[in-house]
């Protein structure tokens, strides 16, 4: 079964657990495909994995089933929809900067209209009018120009990635608005939210996971950027069903 999900998010602003937004689709991969990757970096990128995947079940995991405990099903909608609207700022340059102008427009109108209308951004008023958010980034923009991927990496900390979506990574982090706030104490508080906010939306795919871990994530990784870049273009979600 072939199945590459339009609605997997690609989360260049949560570096802890950027890859754990794979397990959306991590069950529904073909096993065939796992020849096919550019991971000849495998022996330390599987190190890397375990390393991440370690501290993940030990404090993020934890720490996001808590939250959603503790925390009312619409704050945590709040908080996620605060978050997006900041990560909408670079969809939307992202999307000029790929000349795709009607997108890069509904993308700014959404970042104008959540920020003050949605009380910045809490309300996803945007969304009610009609506007789509789209996904973009700096590495999708690269790939887009016809810049190759380049050999697949996992980062410490940040995650499944690869060469041109490391380079892109740098450009996404620094659009993001929190870096750019003086209390470093602050920055480091909204974070650690993000993080712990994201994580929770995807405490229920965790089950989904079955064989080798680190295999999973790299193939539903690179499919997915691969669908991302081309806009879902030349695939069928349900090819092989």
């Amino acid at each position: 079964m072939n199945i590459l999900l339009s609605s997997f998010k690609y989360k260049f602003r949560s570096p802890v657990i950027s890859f754990l937004a794979l397990v959306v689709s991590l069950g529904l991969l073909p096993q065939r495909s796992y020849t096919e990757s550019s991971d000849p970096w495998f022996a330390l990128n599987k190190q890397v994995f375990r390393f991440n995947d370690y501290f993940d079940q030990l404090l993020v995991k934890p720490a996001s089933a808590s939250y959603v405990v503790v925390t009312p099903r619409r704050i945590r909608k709040g908080i996620s929809n605060f978050f997006n609207n900041i990560q909408d700022i670079n969809i939307a340059v992202n999307n000029f900067l790929q000349l795709k102008i009607d997108a890069g427009a509904s993308d700014s109108a959404r970042v104008f209209i959540n920020s003050t209308v949605g009380v910045v951004g809490l309300l996803d008023v945007a969304s009610v009018l009609g506007l789509e958010r789209h996904e973009e980034d700096f590495g999708q923009t690269l790939g887009r120009w016809g810049v190759g991927s380049g050999p697949y990496v996992f980062l410490p900390v940040f995650g499944a990635s690869s060469l041109r979506d490391s380079v892109g990574l740098i450009f996404d982090t620094a659009l993001n608005p929190i870096n750019y706030h003086d209390e470093i104490v602050l920055r480091l508080a909204l974070y650690l939210v993000d993080e712990i906010d994201f994580r929770s939306s995807l405490l229920g795919y965790d089950e989904l996971i079955s064989g080798d871990r680190y295999l999973f994530v790299r193939e539903a990784y690179i499919q997915n950027r691969n669908y991302l870049i081309s806009d879902g273009i030349g695939f069928d979600e349900f090819g092989e069903f």
